[in-house]
Order: C-alpha cells, then structure tokens, then sequence
C-alpha cells in the first residue's frame, strides 16, 4: 500500500504579467525605484529617485527664467509681472513635481497631469500668444518620465509636436524654422522616455541582485538547518540508545557497558567535528560510511541489520545522495519503529530502506526529516515513495 509519492521536481514559477513589478524590492532598492513605493504617497515624493529627478529638472527649469526676463521686457507693468511670475512658478514646479507623482499613481491615469500641464501652458496665451508651443517640451518630458507604454508616449509626443506645427503655421513661421520645435519636442521627449527606460532596468536588476543575496542566505540557512537535523537527530539517536545500553549493562556486564560508553564519546566526538564542518560549508556523506553507522545505531538498539555488502553498484555521483536516504531511513527506523529487522537495498538507480515495524503512518518524520530529505532530491529530479514494505512494516524508498 503506498501512502505518500513525493515528486521533488516542482512545476517552475509561473512569470507575472507583462510589465508588472515581479521581484520584492527591499528598502534600499525603493529608494531608487520608479514603481509606487508601499510607504504612501509623501514618502515616494521624498525618496532618493525623486530629488535626482527634481535637481535635473530645476537645471532645465532655467530656460523658463530667461524666458521670464525676456517677458518682463516687454510687458513691463507690474500686474504682468506678478501674473508672469505665478504662472511660470507654478508651470515649473508642476513640471517638476509631475513624474514622481505619476509613479504613485496606477498607469491608466498617469496620462492627466501631464494634460493639465499642457492645458496650464494656455494660461500664458495672453503674454506668448501662439508661441505658447515654445513651452511644450516640458509637457513632452513630463509625459516621457512618467513611465508608461512606450507606444502611448510616441503617440502623445506625436500629437504633442503636430499640435505645435500648427500653431507655428497660425504665427507665421516658415521655412527650415517650421520644423524646428516639433522635432525638438520630439527628439527630447522620446530621448527621456528611453532614459528612464533604462534607468527602470538599472532598478530591476538592482532589485534582482537583492532578491538573489536574500534567496542565497535563505538557501544556506535552510542548507545549515537540513544538516543540523540529519547529523544530529542521527548522531543523538545512536548516543542515547547506546547510553541506555550502557546503562542496563553497567552492573551485569562492566567491560561491555565501558565499551558502549567509550563509543558514545566517539559518537559526541564525531558529531561535534560534523557539526562543525557543517557550518562551514564542506561536510560530505558517503553511502558506505552510513552503512557501516547504520549497522552500529541497529545493533545497538536490538535491530538485526541486513545490509548490502559492497556499495559497488551505486554510481559514483549518487553515493552521497544515497548516504542521506540511508541515514535519514535508518533514523526513523531506530526512532519510531519498534522493528527487529531492518534492511536496506541499493541499486544503480535506487535505494530502499524498509522493516518489520509499527508500519505506514508510525516513523514518517514529516516534520523535519523527510522534508529536508525530499529537498535534497530536487536536484536530482528523483522522486520519494513512502509506504508498507515486504517485511510488513515501513518503507523508504528513493528513485533516481
């Protein structure tokens, strides 16, 4: 009767939609991030990607006060003044603050601020007249650092620089100069809008790079805690039945029990020299030595041991992988079985550990023990069948 086939391959991740953030960025990384920050909207205009933006886009902002000089020459009233000063302040800090807001924002709605920014340059129709389009390559970056489709930005930069040939047109402007600002609208525009492209992979693969040191710490503490377990669940197994031995032999068979107690200090020796080596990194198992480890944990507990006399059969490359299975096997059978008989068999492509015990659902060890065993496994693509053995009680059984 089978009760438990544990396939270790597990189906590969499904990728995320097109577009959508598929990697958790950590603190460090959002302070460079173009996608919503989770802190709330002040914090996203407040974090490290945000003033680089805004130092950038004040430096282009100085176009906007030459404009203003030239504009306080011709109207010099003091009403125009006021009023040419209001609108480009705030047309220029709306410019600024435009990108970071939109990248709070979902990006169905990203396409409305930088609108408005247009429709606001309007309000300088009365001092610019139809040369009002001279401003609109801010509105094209604004658009363009707003981080949306790549063919919606061309669409609207396009839309953006028609509407500017005609109002040149309308002002009169003819020759080589009638192209001038569309295309310019057009060259800065999409020039930032491939800028901030690759600024969006520079924060993808820094938040990659976080996610793989994250996912390596939590690969090597889960290495370290699968091998604490298998070296001293195994290793504390063997002690405490042999100090048991020792223990009931003490009085009726002195020279034994001081031979049982002089292999637990080996044991507590051995265990402390593989705990140590495990944490630095460079413990091997080897099929062969938990055989022989295996015969000494059985006998010492009362359990006649049939083990395979050569481990010639089983390749070169599985030999440890078979040394886990046997370790972690014979464990359980010592723990949880109550058996008299355990018997493990190799194979070239397989290794089975079974007993006349309790049975199925007694010595599974699903905590711990066999889930670090079927982790080991996925690499190998090997696959991991628990159930009734021959002899009657439990089996473990692993297939490469």
């Amino acid at each position: 009767m089978i009760i438990d086939t544990v396939y270790a391959p597990r189906p590969p991740a499904t990728a995320g939609d097109r577009g959508a953030p598929a990697i958790t960025i950590d603190t460090v990384t959002r302070a460079w991030s173009t996608e919503p920050d989770p802190a709330g909207l002040w914090h996203g205009l407040t974090r490290r990607m945000t003033w680089r933006w805004y130092g950038g886009s004040l430096v282009s902002l100085v176009w906007t006060v030459n404009a203003g000089f030239d504009l306080y020459t011709r109207y010099p009233f003091i009403g125009d003044r006021i009023w040419l000063t209001v609108l480009l302040a705030v047309f220029g800090i709306s410019f600024a603050v435009i990108p970071p807001l939109n990248w709070q924002l979902p990006i169905r709605v990203r396409f409305v601020a930088p609108t408005v920014l247009w429709a606001l340059s309007f309000a300088l129709l009365p001092w610019l007249g139809l040369g009002v389009y001279s401003i609109w390559t801010y509105v094209g970056v604004a658009i363009a650092m707003s981080m949306v489709k790549m063919r919606w930005i061309i669409a609207y930069v396009a839309l953006l620089s028609f509407v500017a040939f005609l109002f040149e047109l309308g002002a009169g402007v003819g020759g080589d100069a009638l192209f001038a600002i569309p295309i310019l609208i057009a060259s800065i525009s999409l020039m930032m809008a491939a800028f901030a492209r690759q600024i969006q992979s520079t924060n993808l693969l820094r938040a990659t790079q976080h996610e793989m040191a994250r996912l390596a710490v939590e690969q090597e503490r889960s290495r370290v805690g699968r091998d604490m377990h298998d070296i001293l669940g195994h290793s504390l197994t063997v002690i405490a039945v042999k100090a048991e031995l020792a223990g009931a032999l003490i009085e009726s068979d002195p020279a034994s029990a001081h031979k049982e107690i002089t292999e637990v200090e080996e044991l507590a020796r051995g265990a402390l020299a593989d705990v140590r080596s495990t944490v630095a990194g460079y413990r091997g198992v080897n099929v062969a030595a938990e055989l022989t480890n295996a015969r000494s944990a059985l006998e010492a507990a009362g359990i006649q041991a049939e083990l395979p006399g050569s481990v010639d059969i089983v390749p070169v490359r599985a030999r440890e992988l078979f040394g886990w299975v046997v370790r972690e096997g014979v464990t359980n059978v010592v723990r949880h079985s109550s058996a008299t008989v355990c018997e493990v068999v190799l194979g070239s492509t397989f290794v089975e550990v079974s007993d006349d015990g309790r049975g199925p659902g007694t010595n599974t060890d699903s905590g711990t023990g066999l889930a670090g065993l079927r982790e080991r496994l996925e690499p190998w693509g090997a696959h991991m069948t628990l159930g009734r053995s021959r002899l009657g009680g439990f089996s473990l059984r692993v297939t490469l």
